[in-house]
C-alpha cells in the first residue's frame, strides 16, 4: 500500500477514535466516519473489508496502545506509582476539558456498551486495560510490593481512574479526578 493509502487508512482510524470516544460504538455511524475523515466511501471498504467492527477494533487498540505508551514512559522515570496515576488523570483531564467533557478515557464509552454483547470488541478493551494495569503493577513490584499486592493495588488504581473519569464527565468538573489522585496516594503509598 502506498503512502496515500496509508494516510487515508490513518485518517479513517483517527476519525473513528474521535467519534467513538465521544459517542460510543452505537452512536457512531460509518457515514460520520467518512465525513470526519474526508475519505471516500470506497477507501473505507478497501481498508476495512470486515466493516465497522474491524475499524472500531483497530481504533480501540491504537488508543489503548497510546495510553500504554504514556504509562510506560511515566513508569520508566523516577515517578512513584501515585505520581504516575496523577499524571494519567491529568492527561485524561486535559483531554476532557478540551472536549467540553465529551471525552475522558478513549476506551470507556465503547467498553461500557460492548462488555455484555460484543465479544471481539470487549476483548480489545480487556487487553488494553490489562496492559495499563500490568504497567502500574510492574512499577509497584519494582518499588518493593509483592506480585499479588501489586496486581491488586494496580487494579484498584485503574478502577479509581476510570470511575473518576465517569464522575468528572457527569459533573463537568475535575474534582473527581483530584479526589481519585488523592485516594491513589493513600492506596499506593
Amino acid at each position: 500500500m502506498g503512502a496515500k493509502g496509508e494516510e487515508t487508512r490513518a485518517r479513517l482510524v483517527q476519525a473513528t477514535r474521535v467519534l467513538i470516544e465521544a459517542q460510543g460504538y452505537f452512536g457512531t455511524g460509518l457515514n460520520q466516519v467518512l465525513a470526519e475523515s474526508g475519505a471516500p466511501r470506497g477507501s473505507l471498504y478497501f481498508h476495512f473489508p470486515d466493516g465497522k467492527d474491524q475499524l472500531v477494533a483497530l481504533a480501540l487498540a491504537e488508543a489503548g496502545r497510546d495510553v500504554a505508551d504514556l504509562l510506560d514512559h511515566m513508569c520508566a522515570g523516577e515517578l512513584s506509582a501515585a505520581e504516575v496515576v496523577r499524571g494519567l488523570l491529568d492527561a485524561f483531564g486535559e483531554r476532557m476539558e478540551q472536549s467540553g467533557y465529551a471525552k475522558g478515557c478513549p476506551l470507556a464509552t465503547v467498553a461500557l456498551e460492548v462488555a455484555a454483547g460484543h465479544e471481539p470488541l470487549r476483548r480489545v478493551c480487556e487487553q488494553a486495560y490489562g496492559e495499563w494495569q500490568r504497567a502500574l503493577a510492574e512499577l509497584l513490584v519494582r518499588g518493593g510490593r509483592d506480585r499479588a499486592g501489586a496486581d491488586a493495588a494496580a487494579g484498584a488504581a485503574l478502577a479509581l481512574v476510570e470511575g473518576s473519569l465517569l464522575l468528572a464527565r457527569v459533573q463537568h468538573s475535575r474534582l473527581p479526578l483530584d479526589q481519585a489522585a488523592r485516594a491513589a496516594e493513600l492506596l499506593l503509598a
